[in-house]
């Protein structure tokens, strides 16, 4: 039996191991319940941009879309509402031809399938040069 007088007792000492094994359980597991906002709950004003004003340009050639979806190609109105009459009104009204600027007057409101079909129409005629219009900001105040 080893009795000593003066025996010196061991400092207690902290596992730092246990420990961490635990936060990062607790990190794992918040990083797994956590909910992340989703894109489609988004509310999207579109488009409104700061613009110059609107010049007359020779080569330029308008197609305006309304909301519910129909065309009107340099302000004359499309019966149609297919990809091929709206080609055809494009190959009419392109006073360069392929060197002519496409401008897409669309309606905030207007369907997305409406645009895409604009520009698969410029497409097929050959329109490359494709743009937006949109209004300023400080019309939209008004």
């Amino acid at each position: 039996m080893n009795f000593r007088a003066g025996s010196a007792r061991e400092e207690p000492r902290i596992d730092l191991i246990p420990f961490i094994d635990v936060l990062l359980v607790i990190l794992i597991f918040l990083i797994l319940t956590t909910t992340y906002s989703r894109f489609t709950e988004l509310q999207l004003t579109l488009p409104v941009a700061d613009t110059q004003q609107m010049r007359e340009r020779p080569r330029e050639l308008t197609v305006a879309v309304a909301a519910d979806g129909r065309y009107a190609v340099n302000k004359s109105p499309l019966e149609g509402r297919g990809v091929g009459e709206l080609a055809q009104a494009l190959q009419a009204a392109a006073p360069a031809g392929g060197d002519s600027v496409l401008i897409i007057s669309a309606d905030a409101m207007a369907p997305h399938q409406a645009v895409i079909t604009v520009m698969e129409a410029a497409r097929r005629v050959g329109l490359a040069q494709v743009t937006f219009a949109t209004q300023s900001s400080a019309a939209q105040g008004r």
